[in-house]
């Protein structure tokens, strides 16, 4: 069989780009190409998360024909807020220590439709045989004092490298739009340093009145989304 050799065929050309450069901080300068590639490795367990993910996007929108995954953002811990954990944590500063105690290192953030869908999300994502579920924590269920709501999950996955294999753990954040601007929100008011303890402890009871607002509404969509369902409209 004759392969066609017209680049502009039906095999496409996709462009592979080197994963970008981390920057060593001063403390774990001594092994520097050992920290790059650690990160190299966060970085590639985050992109079998995210595929994971797209996958079971990709069959819930053909089956239910709509996709309960709105977007998703990722994220490598940046070096000097692994630095700084490890510390406040009486930890050694080392790469073994990180790649040990730390399981935030890599992040997936999920946005999702409606509260129901992170709950299916989850369940399909634990469910899969080569995911290992560390922990759970649903501050959905039981919100943080602050009014902060989101479903976390620590997972292990497997990742195949040239000579070896590696699980490594993934922290996935997975929660509604509205959550995840309340949550965007809180993190740019709290701060605001210039701010008396009186206008602060304000602004605290105040966003967590809007937390529970917002809670509601997204109770108050899935109940609207079930009935238009039932109608056969969706």
């Amino acid at each position: 069989m004759r392969m066609n050799a017209n680049p502009n065929g039906e095999l496409s050309q996709i462009a592979i780009n080197a994963p970008a450069e981390f920057e060593v901080p001063e403390l774990l300068a001594d092994h520097p190409q050992q920290f790059r590639e650690s990160m190299m490795r966060y970085t590639c367990a985050i992109r079998e998360v995210k595929t994971k993910l797209e996958v079971l996007n990709d069959d819930l929108s053909v089956r239910n024909s709509r996709n309960p995954i709105e977007m998703m953002k990722t994220r490598v811990k940046k070096p000097e807020s692994i630095i700084e954990k490890l510390q406040r944590r009486g930890l050694p500063v080392t790469i073994e220590s990180m790649e040990r105690n730390l399981d935030d290192v890599a992040g997936v953030r999920v946005v999702c439709s409606f509260i129901d869908d992170i709950y299916d999300i989850s369940r399909m994502l634990a469910h899969q045989d080569d995911i290992k579920v560390v922990a759970v924590k649903d501050y959905i269920r039981s919100p943080k004092e602050n009014g902060y709501r989101s479903y976390h999950m620590i997972v292990e996955i497997p990742v195949f490298f040239a000579d070896r294999k590696r699980d490594i753990r993934v922290e996935v954040q997975i929660r509604t739009i509205a959550m995840d601007f309340w949550a965007s929100l809180e993190h740019q008011l709290k701060y605001k340093k210039q701010m008396s303890p009186e206008d602060a402890q304000e602004m605290e009871n105040d966003l967590r009145e809007c937390a529970e607002t917002i809670a509601q509404t997204d109770w108050r969509m899935v109940d609207i989304r079930r009935k238009i369902e039932d109608k056969g409209i969706l």
